[in-house]
Order: C-alpha cells, then structure tokens, then sequence
C-alpha cells in the first residue's frame, strides 16, 4: 500500500499536510495561521480567539438550513516525544510519515494523530460539497495535551451549536460519552550541593526499553514506569553504599507514563563491582515481573567521569523515600460501569531544575470530582512529609454520561444500519475537552468517537488505516441524520 493509495483520499491528503506544520503544544503559531489561509481560501466564516482557538463555520446543504447545528470539534497541539537516537526539531520539522502494514506511523517520533486525524477529518467536511448536512461549525481547540488552555478559555458565545461530536477519541466501533475530570500535584525539594569525596567511582545507570502510553487510556495495563523502577534500585543503593545522587532525570509529559529514566551517581571505588552485581540481580527480578507487558526493558550502567558535585545525603534519602511511596497507577475502578478505571495517578517526571530544586510532576483523573481530590491529597502527603513543597494545577472538570442523549441514539443507529454490528457505548479515563465545554454551553449534547490510535504520546503511536475510511463514513452518515430543529 502506498500513502497516495490511502482511503478517504481526502483525509489522508488533509493528514500529511498537518503533518508538516509544526505544532508542539503552546506552540501552535503554524497551524492556527494554517487553518485561518485555509478557511479563508474556501470562502468559510473563519474566526480566531484570544487564546487561538480557530472556528470555521459551513453553510447547511440545500434543504437541511432546519436541522440542528454540529460543531465538529478536534485539538490541534500534538504530543512532541522521539526516540533518543533520533534527530528530529519538532518546532521546525515536519513528522515523517510511513506505512507499515495496515498502519500509519511515523519515523521514530510520536504521529500526531491525536489529533490531527480529528483535524484532517473536519478539513476535508469542510471541503467536500458531495455531503448533505445541515449547518457545520468546526472548532480547532489549542493546547489540549498541557493544560486544555484552549477549552478553558472559550468564551461563551464563540460557537453556537446544539450537538457537539468530538473526534479525539482512539478506538473505531466504540462511542463515547463520558471523561474523568484531572489535577496536576507538583512537588519540589530544595538541596544544598555537597562536594564528592575523592577515590569515588561516577556511572549512570538507565532505565529504558519500556512502551510508555497515555497515562489516562493506558493506566490500567500494568505498564512499567521508569521513575519508579529506577528508584527501586537506587533505594536499595543507598541503603547498602555512601551513595551520592549526583544527577536524575526521568520522564517527560504529565500526561505520559515515564518510559525512560536515569541517574548518576557516586560511591567508593571498592563497591563499584558489588553494584554492577546487585543492579544485574534486581534487573533480572523486575524483568521477570513485567516480562508480558515490557519485554524490552533494560536497566543500563555505564562508568562515567565522577561529578565534583552531588545532592545532600538528606534530601537524597527524602527524595528516594518519597519517589517510593508516592502511589502510581490505578487506585479504583468504577462502581458503575464495569471495567472503567475511575481514580488513578500517574508519577511522571522527576527533573533537577535551576537553584538547586528538583521537581516531580505528577497527574491524578478520576470520574468522581471527590476521589479526584482525595488521591491528589494522597500524593501531597506522601511528598509534603518527606519535606517537599506541594503545589495542585487548577485541574479540569469530568463528563458526566448521558445515557439518554439524542445524538448518542443516532450515532448507535448509525453504526448498525452501516456495519451490521453494535458499536460500544463507553466512558473514558482519559480526559477529554467535552467536561470544559459542558461548563461553557450546559445544553450541548455531545459524543466522542474517532479511529484506532495505539501507542499515543509515544514514538510507538500508530493509527490503523482501514478504521479512518469507517470512521468518515459513520460521521458523514450522522451528519446527514441529525434531527431538525424544534419549533
């Protein structure tokens, strides 16, 4: 299969022009000016908010101006993550496209299609004059995957539809109507540098190999996290040898599950093959725990020139003990609908920042606005007596489900009458924009579907190509179908 081959041939074409605009998220000056040339140059109303949020609205086809308005609705940030042997400048580079299989991905960086293909999808809606629908609003949120700073800061009044279909959603067949709600817990520790004794050995040791994923769609599998597996071992140093942290990094994005880690470290000379050992013996432990869902992990050590300077003994141990018991991972699941992960918290990025302050950032979800509140007030805990300074993002709101929604019904009956199979009616753990516009437009009757994405905010992620031509065709067959107004 070649990319000019891929079906609907206008979604793909719409993709690969997206993909060679840069968009890291706050950074998204391209692809707003982008969509406003496009908009323009099609004769649509376009509109751009203070925030950059891009509106373009399309006319209802001949015989539909009664029916009720859609806003089509997709976020046009990616998540910037790369393999560490690749070179790529997400702020001046286009994505490199490649076909594998059935599969589009990319070349050792994340796709972007969370959510580009949204985006692609309502460029060629607004460019085919083959469809009948009534009366199209599309809106391009900015800056989903840090802070959903776009859907907080739409105004009231900005778009104006009845139905909202959000097209960021990951799994064909399945239909979305409901969100877990999100806070951020940032925790920071102060240290003073201490000198390295001389005769001490440097080496860095590495945790890597593992998938990373989405820390809301994903958290449930029992993925490794590198923060924490990396601190297994150097807890277990520090108890046994004068240890010296003199450097740590791990993880990137709040919203992704750490894939790699490192640090390095000091001790006496006479230890260094007693830890080579040690680290050999752990190593084979935890691979053996996670041997089904990471079979690429490895733990690394490589001798290195040994730093003059290194963290304070105490804030070291403060700092290990802390990593240790700060919970990660799912925490409950839903009493209402089986199988839904209902609280979670993901321990993302551990990082040494100017004036001697190494932060770690951390991201709780859960469906129910108390649980969320608790685990967050869990993790300051755990952070807060260990000495650390806490600090709580203003979080997002959930979506609660709506069972009886109208648009969910035509959606349902939609996917039947055109594939002969139910789609799944589902909530997500993952957070969606859909909670923050429900607090701006309390009537809106929203769903969320899109296409198969695996691997998102990893350089795994992929899209599975055949399920984009049945996702177009369940959205353009909902379009035509979207009841009338009442009078």
């Amino acid at each position: 299969m070649e990319k000019k081959d891929l079906k609907p041939a206008s979604v793909f074409q719409y993709f690969e022009e997206i993909c060679q605009v840069p968009r890291p998220s706050k950074k998204e000056e391209k692809i707003i000016a982008y969509l406003k040339a496009f908009g323009e140059k099609h004769g649509l109303e376009t509109h751009v908010d203070e925030a950059g949020n891009v509106l373009i609205k399309k006319p209802a086809t001949p015989g539909y101006e009664n029916r009720k308005t859609v806003v089509l609705q997709s976020h046009i940030d990616m998540v910037c993550e790369k393999n560490n042997d690749v070179q790529h400048n997400f702020l001046t580079d286009p994505i490199q496209t490649e076909i594998d299989g059935e599969w589009l991905k990319a070349k050792g960086t994340t796709l972007g299609a969370d959510n580009g293909i949204g985006v692609a999808t309502e460029l060629a809606v607004l460019t085919d004059t083959s469809l009948e629908h009534g009366p199209i609003e599309c809106l391009f949120t900015v800056d989903e995957e840090t802070g959903l700073t776009g859907a907080f800061a739409l105004k009231e009044g900005f778009m104006n539809g009845d139905i909202l279909l959000n097209l960021d959603s990951e799994d064909e067949g399945e239909l979305f109507i409901g969100c877990a709600g999100g806070i951020d817990s940032v925790a920071e520790f102060h240290y003073q540098e201490v000198e390295v004794p001389a005769g001490y050995f440097g080496c860095k040791v590495s945790v890597k190999g593992l998938k990373g994923g989405h820390s809301g769609a994903d958290i449930h599998l029992g993925l490794g996290n590198a923060n924490k597996l990396l601190n297994r071992f150097l807890s277990d140093a520090f108890k046994k040898y004068d240890l010296y942290l003199c450097a740590i990094d791990g993880g990137n994005l709040r919203n992704a599950i750490a894939r790699e880690a490192h640090a390095v470290i000091a001790i006496p000379e006479a230890d260094k093959h007693n830890l080579r050992t040690d680290l050999n013996v752990l190593a084979a432990a935890i691979q053996a725990e996670y041997a089904v869902m990471e079979p690429g992990l490895e733990f690394v050590l490589e001798s290195e020139t040994t730093p003059a300077k290194a963290i304070d003994k105490e804030t070291t141990k403060h700092l290990l003990q802390a990593l240790y018991a700060a919970p990660h991972g799912v925490y409950a699941m839903s009493q209402d609908i089986p199988g839904l992960v209902e609280t979670s918290t993901n321990l993302a990025s551990v990082k040494m920042k100017p004036n001697n302050i190494i932060r770690i950032e951390t991201s709780q979800r859960s469906s129910t606005a108390s649980a969320k509140q608790d685990i967050a007030n869990m993790v300051r805990t755990v952070f807060e007596m260990a000495g650390a300074s806490v600090t709580h993002g203003d979080g997002y709101p959930g979506w609660k489900p709506n069972p009886h929604s109208e648009i969910l019904e035509i959606a349902a009956e939609s996917y039947k009458r055109l594939f002969g199979v139910e789609a799944k009616v589902k909530a997500i753990h993952a957070g969606l924009e859909c909670g923050l516009f429900l607090d701006k437009y309390p009537s809106l009757d929203m769903i969320s579907f899109g296409p198969t994405l695996q691997g998102v905010h990893s350089p795994d992620e992929r899209m599975l190509i055949p399920t984009v031509q049945k996702f177009w065709d369940h959205l353009t067959d909902i379009l035509k179908h979207v009841p009338a107004k009442k009078q």
